[in-house]
């Protein structure tokens, strides 16, 4: 027997639809490529994305159809977000800080037929023009007075196609299982992998993003995703933001600490979403000009692990609550958090800051469990690790155009992550599978050296390899980037770790280096890394 509820499917542009009719003045900022700071709101967003889907209609675009990006966060790429799924076409968002001729592996791959670009990439269009047969056209997303002389074919303005369009449009009525989205993994090897996203999945994302389990939002909250928004939906903010009506500051491309700074100061900038890098250069930019007050009360941190350093650091010069949340492309992606609930903030400082670098505990509907090499689920206490699986209804079953699934055992998608849980369901990421040192047949986790060593006054950042070793196989290997000005050596980083880590977890060699090689994401590069200095111990 059936419930006698009305089946109103789950549809994206029903988010933006709620923030037009409920927040209808409520502000959406960017800085443009164009250089000027615009200011728009949910209703102008909602008209403009009618205009846009006009536009799309006229260019004979199809349900289904790959529609690509190759831009930052501004409200041109917030547009693109409604307007492209809101038809029923696919908005697939691609990472321009791939290597060129992985960005034509995606647009074959994914069949794109149509590319809008931000003025800062039409030369990496330039460069693999000839070797995209799909395309039909490109679109540049600025106004007339702006438009390239490039040698590009087929081009479009963006102003100049909405601005022939009406601003209503008549959404189709989707079934809410229909693909939205498509994302491909910057894994650091092998081809980028697709994930294909559904309305029905987007718009619980969007509603566990907002809840109090996961980024905490509400009106009251100023927004600045420096998430990019061609990585993984900008962790879902586009969607979020409208669904509770806060106001949301699209930084576009200035992802430096004093285009940061600028844009929170003038804002008024509460919760922040990034990577840890992004923070730490957030904070060197105030630190070298002496600033400590800051309206910013959250940085929501994901992408790589939290270093127990930075929590304490964000604490200590800017009262800044440094909240972990874990996930994936292929999880949402968020999954996983630990916003500032008063039990939290009752804890002992110390306590609260252990706390902080770990990856909080699973949003409702999100399920995760630890399995051994044999397949065994293994026991959530805390102390016994294994690989983390999870699974729900905004988690990847399967890759798109990709018949392999050994990534997706027994309907749990695998993460390659290696990770503890505990009794009150505390996940610890301890490693990934390929970056843990294996050493004489037990593991080391580079993780936990990694953030003890970013405690460290004198340290920026740093990373632990396993570099082979003749006897134990390998051996932890650690680069330090120092502060500037600081003045450290190899014997004060032993001195440092001395009591903290087990005396065979300690790094045969410290060596320090400028600056530690990153993806598109803000991901340490250890790929790299290992290819420099994974024989460094057999060389000596």
């Amino acid at each position: 027997m059936h419930g006698n509820m009305m089946r109103s499917p789950l549809l994206i542009i029903d988010l933006l639809d709620h923030a037009r009719r409920q927040h209808p003045e409520q502000q959406v900022v960017s800085r443009r490529i164009e250089g000027d700071l615009h200011r728009s709101t949910y209703r102008e967003i909602w008209q403009r994305s009618a205009q846009l889907a006009n536009a799309l209609q006229q260019l004979n675009v199809k349900p289904g159809d790959r529609i690509a990006t190759l831009a930052w966060n501004t409200h041109r790429h917030m547009e693109l977000y409604y307007g492209v799924s809101g038809i029923g076409a696919i908005l697939h968002t691609i990472n321009p800080r791939l290597f060129h001729e992985q960005i034509a592996y995606i647009i074959n791959h994914a069949e794109d037929q149509f590319i809008f670009v931000d003025l800062s990439f039409i030369a990496i269009l330039e460069s693999i023009a000839d070797q995209l047969p799909t395309l039909k056209g490109i679109v540049v997303m600025t106004d007339r007075a702006h438009m390239p002389d490039c040698g590009l074919d087929g081009l479009y303005c963006y102003e100049d196609l909405l601005n022939a369009q009406d601003e209503h449009y008549n959404w189709p009525l989707l079934d809410e299982n229909t693909a939205a989205a498509l994302c491909y993994t910057s894994g650091t090897t092998g081809n980028p992998k697709g994930v294909l996203y559904s309305h029905r999945a987007m718009v619980l994302h969007a509603q566990a993003t907002a809840s109090r389990e996961l980024l905490d939002l509400s009106r009251d909250a100023v927004l600045m995703p420096m998430v990019a928004m061609y990585h993984a939906g900008a962790w879902g903010a586009p969607y979020a933001a409208p669904l509770v009506g806060c106001k949301l500051v699209l930084p576009g491309a200035g992802m430096d600490g004093a285009s940061m700074a600028e844009l929170i100061e003038q804002e008024q900038v509460n919760i922040g979403l990034g990577v840890p890098t992004v923070w730490l250069t957030l904070h060197n930019y105030w630190l070298e000009h002496g600033i400590r007050n800051t309206y910013l009360k959250r940085v929501c941190v994901g992408g790589a692990a939290s270093p127990l350093g930075m929590v304490a650091l964000y604490h200590k010069h800017h009262n800044v609550y440094w909240q972990p949340i874990w996930g994936m492309t292929e999880t949402g992606p968020l999954a996983t958090s630990l916003p500032p609930t008063p039990d939290v903030m009752a804890l002992p400082l110390a306590e609260r800051h252990k706390l902080q670098a770990t990856a909080g505990r699973a949003a409702f509907n999100v399920n995760l469990a630890i399995f051994d090499e044999n397949n065994n689920a293994l026991p959530h206490d805390g102390v016994t690790s294994g690989e983390l699986r999870v699974r729900g209804p905004w988690i990847c079953s399967s890759y798109y155009r990709n018949s392999d699934m050994s990534a997706f055992p027994d309907g749990w998608l695998a993460t390659g992550d290696i990770a503890t849980i505990d009794a009150k369901g505390f996940l610890r990421v301890v490693d990934r599978i390929k970056d843990v040192v294996k050493s004489g047949g037990e593991w080391i986790s580079s993780l936990e050296i990694e953030s003890i060593v970013s405690q460290h006054e004198a340290v920026s950042e740093c990373a632990v390899i396993g570099a082979k070793h003749q006897k134990w196989d390998e051996r932890p290997v650690l680069l330090v980037v120092k502060n500037t000005n600081a003045d450290i050596d190899v014997k004060d980083i032993s001195r440092f770790l001395d009591g903290r880590i087990a005396r065979w977890w300690m790094p045969d060699r410290v060596i320090f280096v400028e600056s530690l090689p990153r993806t598109g994401t803000g991901k340490v590069l250890k790929n790299e890394l290992r290819e420099q200095y994974g024989t460094i111990l057999l060389e000596s």
